[in-house]
């Protein structure tokens, strides 16, 4: 990651000043930095993706466990994002545009993939948190900046006629991604009115449901991904996709070890290509973020190893199948009648 040595320079409560009068005076400088930025190769079969979530604040998510206001320090967030995309594992980013801008203007998603949060209507707590509009990028902005591809919650709730209209607008989502050849990272969930509030349903049954829902959205999945989350009995979940799927990380609830373990039992099933979490990692418990990746990062890199291992043993294998059949072929040639 190659920082930018202007900004770099200042520390203390005032170290983001910069960033205000680069918007101030040059706001061009967002374009500038996306179009300098050096793109990331690309998504790769065998390489799991380690992708850092940052779209929460949009919705007005700012907390973390019993800390209402975690996330409600731009600057602390932009200090543990930083950390975090030094990690050479970390593969890159899903943030809102505001953040995205930042992290631009820091020069910090050199070589990174960069996903855009794209709807963020659906506010924490609104009345009507179903009707989920696009307020956030559009596919037209994630090509002009050479993004990845963009995310969108897709929250499908029976109770609500939202629903319809919400399912609505992520096909079309889908389609203006794909379109431009850009990654549609669908996040689905059940969800249900408990007390007046949204919850998803994280039973397996209902993951699977909305993964069948949400799969068949826009004129066609050729770019679409699923973002996940773990749940009990994970191989049936896989079991429903053929799509490339990441897992999402949430808020986060039982020890870190539990939460790690839950992580890597998942990520060794076939279909899963990675992780997209934030909270759990930019804000753990101990407050070491730096360890924290680097702990999610061990378990990206086991699969890794072993994905390659696999790979290889493929390789070598129809290399064997392919000598034999060539070799077939010349004896086959010498017969005569």
């Amino acid at each position: 990651m190659t920082t930018n040595p202007v900004l770099s320079k200042i520390s203390g409560p005032h170290r983001y000043r910069d960033l205000t009068d680069i918007r101030l005076e040059d706001p061009d400088a967002v374009s500038r930095a996306a179009s300098n930025r050096r793109p990331h190769p690309g998504p790769r079969s065998g390489s799991q993706n380690f992708i850092v979530a940052a779209d929460h604040p949009a919705r007005g998510a700012l907390a973390v466990g019993d800390n209402p206001t975690a996330m409600a320090d731009r600057h602390d967030l932009l200090d543990r994002l930083l950390v975090a995309l030094e990690n050479p594992a970390v593969d890159g980013v899903l943030a809102s545009p505001d953040i995205l801008d930042d992290l631009l203007l820091l020069g910090a998603l050199d070589g990174k993939l960069v996903f855009g949060s794209m709807n963020r209507g659906g506010l924490t707590g609104l009345v009507n948190e179903i009707d989920d509009r696009f307020t956030g990028h559009t596919a037209k902005a994630l090509a002009e900046i050479g993004a990845t591809g963009g995310k969108m919650l897709t929250r499908i709730c029976l109770q609500d006629p939202a629903t319809v209209s919400a399912l609505e607008a992520t096909a079309r989502a889908v389609d203006s991604l794909a379109e431009r050849k850009l990654v549609a990272m669908v996040e689905p969930f059940l969800s249900v009115r408990d007390n007046g509030r949204i919850r998803n349903d994280l039973s397996t049954d209902a993951v699977i449901k909305s993964v069948a829902i949400a799969s068949a959205l826009g004129s066609t999945s050729a770019y679409t991904w699923m973002k996940l989350p773990v749940v009990a009995d994970m191989e049936r979940v896989m079991a429903a996709t053929t799509m490339p799927t990441v897992l999402l990380g949430g808020d986060p609830n039982g020890t870190p070890d539990d939460v790690f373990a839950s992580w890597e039992a998942a990520l060794a099933l076939p279909g899963v290509q990675g992780l997209t979490v934030g909270r759990t990692l930019l804000y753990p418990r101990d407050g070491d973020v730096a360890a924290a990746v680097a702990t999610a990062a061990s378990l990206l890199n086991q699969n890794n190893r072993d994905n390659r291992d696999n790979r290889d043993n493929r390789d070598n294998r129809d290399n064997r199948n392919n000598e034999d059949t060539v070799g077939s072929g010349i004896k086959a040639e010498g017969i005569t009648e």
